[in-house]
C-alpha cells in the first residue's frame, strides 16, 4: 500500500492521529528532505527508515518502490510540508503505482493553498492554483495575463526574495483587484496582508528582508479591468526624464515601479545611481 500523507505546514500540533499511525506502521517513508522529515518522526517517536525521493531522484527510485509495494510493503510518501503530489514530484510515483494496479490511499492533511484562501476572505467559489510563476519577467507576465483572463481567484506560491517583484507585475496587469498575502501560516508569527498588489508591494519593499515563503491570493476580476500597457521607453530613459523635470526621487521610483512592474526598491536604487 502506498499512503500519500499530508503533513503539517508549520505547526506540528496539526499532525492528525491517522498520520502518526500511518507513519508508525510504514515499512518505509519516502520524503523530499530526510532532515526535515526526521524532525517530524522524532516529534511523535516514530522510528521508520527514510528514503530521499525529491524531484532529482524520484524517477530512479520508482522501479524499486514498485517492487517493494508489489511484495506487500507499506510505503508512506510525504513532502516537507502540506499535501504531497500537488505540484510535487510525488505525482509521478502515484501515476506509476496506479498503472501497476497497486493500492494507493490518501491520508489528508494541511494545505497552504486552502489555508491561505480561507484566511484571505476573498471570493473562492472558483479558484485556480498556479504554483510558482516563471522566474523571468517576460514568461511571468505572460502567465499572469493568462490568469487574469480566466475569471477566477488564483493562488500563487512565491519566495520572500521575489514576492515584491511578483506583486509589482500583478499591479501592472490587475491594478484594481484585491490581493491577500499570507506567510508563516500556522506558525507563531502568522501574518496576512490585504490590499491592492501595489499597496502590498510598497509595504513589503519598505520592510527589507522578508522571511517565510508566501502564498499570494488574487481575487477574480469583474471583467472591466484593463492592464497597464508596458511602457515603450526603457526604464533608464524614463528615470533620466523624471530627474530632468525635477521629480522627487522617491515619487519617481514609486511611479515607475508601478508602470514597469518592478520592485520599488530596485527602481529607487537605479534612480539613485543615475542621479549621481
Amino acid at each position: 500500500m502506498l499512503s500519500i500523507c499530508g503533513t503539517p505546514i508549520g505547526n506540528l500540533a496539526d499532525a492528525s492521529p491517522r498520520l502518526v499511525e500511518t507513519l508508525s506502521r510504514a515499512d518505509l517513508v519516502c520524503c523530499e528532505d530526510t532532515r526535515v522529515t526526521s524532525k517530524l518522526l522524532a516529534r511523535f517517536d516514530v522510528r521508520v527508515p527514510l528514503m530521499r525521493c525529491d524531484e532529482n531522484v524520484i524517477g530512479d527510485r520508482i522501479p524499486e518502490l514498485l517492487e517493494r509495494l508489489a511484495a506487500g510493503e507499506r510505503i508512506a510518501f510525504v513532502s516537507d510540508a502540506g499535501m504531497p503530489c500537488i505540484a510535487d514530484p510525488g505525482q509521478r510515483l502515484v501515476d506509476a503505482v496506479l498503472d501497476a494496479a497497486l493500492p494507493v490511499e490518501v491520508v489528508p492533511g494541511p494545505s497552504a493553498v486552502l489555508s491561505a484562501l480561507a484566511r484571505s476572505g476573498l471570493a473562492s467559489g472558483r479558484f485556480f492554483f498556479e504554483g510558482f510563476l516563471p522566474r523571468k519577467a517576460g514568461p511571468a507576465r505572460e502567465r499572469l495575463e493568462w490568469l487574469r483572463a480566466m475569471g477566477a481567484t488564483f493562488v500563487l506560491f512565491e519566495s520572500p526574495k521575489r514576492v515584491v517583484d511578483t506583486l509589482a507585475r500583478i499591479a501592472a496587469l490587475m491594478p484594481a483587484r484585491r490581493v491577500a498575502l499570507a506567510r508563516e501560516l500556522t506558525k507563531l508569527h502568522e501574518e496576512l496582508l490585504r490590499g491592492s498588489a501595489a499597496e502590498l508591494a510598497e509595504v513589503l519593499s519598505e520592510r527589507g528582508e522578508l522571511r517565510g515563503e508566501c502564498v499570494v491570493c488574487v481575487e477574480e476580476g469583474d471583467g472591466s479591468e484593463r492592464a497597464t500597457a508596458p511602457p515603450q521607453v526603457p526604464l533608464d530613459e524614463a528615470i533620466r526624464a523624471g530627474l530632468a523635470k525635477g521629480e522627487a526621487k522617491s515619487a519617481l521610483a514609486k511611479r515607475l515601479s508601478r508602470a514597469y512592474g518592478r520592485a520599488r526598491s530596485d527602481v529607487y536604487t537605479r534612480v539613485l545611481e543615475l542621479a549621481q
